[in-house]
């Protein structure tokens, strides 16, 4: 896989992100394995990405919706995905918003360190991709949240995303490892916990639910052991309903969601 070649849109694009979104610190460092790794974090709306692309140590790639980077996909998904909760009296403001925001997308998304995901026969394209970047020493960065609760912390994990592992172990010999990180905005930190790696012993099923579990449960842990603030959570509801990371605490989000 070749080195993008970023535009100046995009390089001026960044250039103005990194000037207003807070600088933050990364936690854990050493933790990571001297080789590539998979990354699962929580996604936290637009910080997981942004966070990860400017602030991540070393050389990444990052799974991002392949919608949103096909300008005749943009709209349709981001809407769906960002703002379909949006009181229903302003919806048409962010129904026209995610016109507005296709040709910047595509920009940003075409340009930026990524790897596109589709969940159709284009898949193998994606496997195949990432597996040229982690041959040529990339992590992959990925955040695997879906709509299905799992804890105050984050919501449950799509686990197809470990498959990775077994092609990589077919191809290289060597068991993938995966690292667990939250994001905290409000701390302006982005945390790393401990791996844990690929058994190519065990039974592909096993080897997604345990994993995934693992890096929930880290997470979610790494969340609760830091001083009190509030997540951002997958879904995009207002700030006023973000949860706070003190474990069995009933907030507005909860109430919310019910």
């Amino acid at each position: 896989m070749q080195e993008k070649r970023a535009s100046m849109l995009y390089k001026t694009i960044k250039a103005v992100v990194r000037l207003f979104y807070p600088k933050m610190e990364v936690e854990g460092r050493e933790n990571l394995p001297d080789e590539p790794v998979i990354v699962a974090g929580n996604h936290a709306q637009m910080n997981g990405p942004i966070a990860s692309e400017l602030y991540y140590p070393g050389k990444i790639c990052i799974w991002c919706a392949g919608e949103m980077m096909h300008l005749k996909d943009v709209s349709a998904y981001a809407f769906r995905d960002f703002w379909s909760r949006k009181p229903r009296c302003i919806r048409w403001f962010y129904k026209l918003l995610s016109y507005l925001i296709a040709p910047l997308s595509v920009c940003v998304f075409n340009n930026a360190h990524t790897i596109p995901v589709y969940h159709d026969t284009r898949l193998i394209t994606t496997f195949r991709r990432t597996m040229d970047a982690l041959q040529q020493g990339s992590s992959i960065i990925i955040f695997p949240e879906h709509d299905v609760p799992h804890t105050h912390v984050l919501c449950g994990f799509q686990d197809k995303f470990v498959d990775i592992a077994r092609i990589y172990q077919g191809k290289t010999g060597r068991e993938l490892a995966f690292v667990p990180m939250y994001i905290a905005p409000q701390l302006k930190k982005i945390y790393l916990g401990k791996p844990i790696s690929f058994c190519s012993a065990s039974p592909i099923e096993e080897e997604r639910s345990r994993i995934c579990e693992y890096l929930m449960a880290e997470i979610t842990d790494i969340a609760c052991s830091l001083p009190e603030h509030r997540i951002v959570p997958y879904n995009n509801v207002s700030k006023k309903y973000y949860p706070s990371n003190i474990a069995g605490e009933v907030f507005p989000y909860e109430e919310a969601s019910r």
